[in-house]
């Protein structure tokens, strides 16, 4: 970066020029050059020079020009965010709808939830693990909404849909149908969050496409990947008194999806 001298302060030290200071005399040449006093054979080095001629007090920096550019980037409304940089509107769209998918799934799992808790139903380690569950989707909701007010974006909620209410299914059973239609809900949202990942590499979004990867992607492999495992067990043991025993177990387990 460079530095103004006013050309008092050059002639200070050119005055100096024959002492031990760690400055040598100012150039005739250039009056506004300060040089580092040479050491053995080793010529001197510029430390600082003057952007230009004008008359100043003291020793002022001298901002470099691509600051300058960056300064008439910072918006003057009260409503524009201040953050917001190198965050296009493809960006602060994809991440507004994954919220909405993110709310939605939730709801779907609140649903089964309240299904599944009861009274003539009660299974209690499915209600909970569908409540888990839904509680999951809903954190992911707030982890989106939290990046996208980071980035400078504006969060806007859009409408969630009605979910079932009913979960019996007349020949899988209600435990293997709603699990079944959970592992068909982490599936579509491991879709819609890869197309969130294309949009941010399209548009060079490097930090979108670390923050989808670092909290996304791998654990929305492992909740397919549990959520399969459940589905291939309650195929196994059908609609009978399997179905408590599978119960019991996640009561115990207390996993979420």
């Amino acid at each position: 970066m460079a530095l103004k001298i006013s050309p008092a302060f050059s002639s200070i030290l050119a005055s100096r020029g024959g002492d031990n200071s760690l400055f040598t005399s100012v150039s005739s040449a250039s009056p506004s050059v300060i040089r580092l006093k040479p050491t053995g054979s080793a010529p001197s080095s510029v430390v600082c020079r003057a952007a230009n001629d004008k008359p100043l007090t003291g020793v002022v920096f001298q901002p470099f020009e691509e600051v300058k550019k960056e300064l008439d980037l910072v918006p003057t409304s009260p409503n524009a965010s201040l953050a917001r940089h190198k965050f296009v509107d493809a960006c602060e769209a994809a991440i507004n709808e994954q919220i909405n998918v993110e709310y939605n799934v939730s709801y779907v799992y609140h649903a089964m939830y309240a299904y599944f808790d009861r009274d003539n139903v009660a299974l209690k380690g499915l209600a909970k693990f569908f409540k888990e569950s839904s509680e999951e989707e809903r954190e992911h909701a707030e982890k989106l909404m939290e990046y996208q007010n980071k980035r400078g974006g504006k969060v806007k909620l859009q409408s969630i849909l009605m979910p079932l209410s009913e979960f019996d299914h007349a020949e899988k059973g209600d435990a293997l149908y709603a699990m079944e239609l959970a592992l068909s809900l982490e599936k579509l949202t491991n879709e819609k969050l890869l197309n969130l990942h294309s949009v941010a590499e399209t548009s060079n979004d490097v930090q979108l496409t670390d923050f989808v990867e670092g909290e996304f992607l791998a654990e929305q492999v492992e909740s397919i990947k549990q959520i399969s495992e459940y589905v291939a067990q309650l195929r196994r043991i059908g609609k009978g008194h399997g179905v408590w025993h599978f119960n019991q177990m996640l009561l115990k387990e207390g996993a979420a999806a």
